[in-house]
């Protein structure tokens, strides 16, 4: 089966929207399984981010800090904070995901419960992620808030299915979204109160952050360049040894790596959706020559190009998109 990925601009943000203009939250359920190389790419977006997890376990990392997570517990994902996941074990894992813009909260720009209440949590990179245990009792309601969204969610699909054609005309259901509202308030709520309590003891912001944000921007934009060490380090202002000091503290595997693992996966869609030759993706993804491509390629997706064009052609594309 064809994996989907995480599309990002170069600067890593998620290209895709998260609910609309007028309803600015999606809820979808998800599996790792279903990405390629059964693991979502570094990526951010200004969206919060709520996940339950139904089964399973995964490797859930947020900027600097990893997580293993299991069955029955979720995640606080903050506003505009690097994260990926990854499977473990080649088992598969099931979760809910409950994206929301902060204004869905505060309404109004510069609303006293924008700078009071939101700003005071988002703006906080040391807040950048909270896993939530059931067997905490404030956090145990933020799941099962989620959960509640997420049945919610289900009923109006169901309904969407029998042919009504908006949200509005659904007789078991008609307001959906006012509901949806008051839970997501309940939950910036409890977090309120849980960072109301901690912001004595939280560190003042630090720059790596940005750093990390700012080589990972620049390694995406000149990835099909031929791109050494040095350029990345004098571009992070960094010694040589010090950018690989770094970036393998922060990201947890080597700068050479990640450009290795970034480059194949901007080689995937031009092997599906292209008629361009092996030689010239090569080229264009920064491999120094088809052959080397070929031998990486393999190494990380278990078959030469060739190999993967010719499979990703039989197969459909799921209908399925990533969080």
């Amino acid at each position: 089966m064809k994996g989907i990925q995480i599309l990002t601009e170069k600067n890593k943000k998620e290209v895709k929207e998260h609910g609309s203009y007028t309803f600015p939250v999606q809820v979808s359920p998800e599996a790792i399984q279903s990405y390629e190389q059964h693991s979502f790419m570094w990526h951010w977006h200004p969206e919060i981010e709520l996940t339950w997890f139904v089964s399973g376990q995964m490797e859930y990392v947020v900027n600097d800090q990893r997580y293993i997570i299991s069955e029955g517990e979720g995640i606080f994902c903050n506003s505009n904070a690097l994260h990926a996941g990854y499977m473990i074990d080649d088992q598969d894992c099931n979760y809910i995901s409950v994206t929301f813009h902060p204004k869905f909260i505060y309404g109004y720009e510069n609303s006293i419960l924008q700078t009071k209440y939101v700003d005071f949590i988002t703006s906080n990179e040391f807040w950048s992620s909270l896993v939530l245990k059931p067997e905490i009792s404030w956090q145990n309601e933020i799941i099962e808030y989620i959960k509640e969204i997420y049945r919610l969610t289900c009923q109006v699909q169901s309904s969407s299915a029998s042919g009504y054609e908006s949200m509005s005309e659904q007789p078991e259901l008609p307001d959906y979204e006012f509901r949806v509202h008051l839970l997501l308030c309940e939950i910036w709520h409890r977090l309120y109160l849980h960072y109301v309590q901690i912001a004595q003891d939280t560190p003042q912001p630090q720059k790596h952050l940005q750093r990390l944000k700012d080589i990972l921007s620049y390694i995406q934009e000149h990835a099909s360049e031929e791109l050494g060490l040095e350029d990345i380090a004098s571009h992070a202002g960094l010694c040589k040894s010090e950018c690989c000091r770094f970036f393998k503290s922060h990201m947890n595997e080597s700068l050479f790596d990640y450009l290795l693992h970034y480059r194949i996966q901007k080689s995937l869609p031009l092997l599906q959706n292209t008629n361009k030759s092996i030689t010239d993706i090569s080229l264009l993804t920064g491999f120094s020559s088809p052959c080397y491509f070929s031998k990486i390629f393999k190494s990380e997706m278990g078959c030469t190009p060739r190999e993967y064009r010719k499979n990703a052609l039989k197969t459909p594309s799921p209908e399925a998109e990533p969080e």
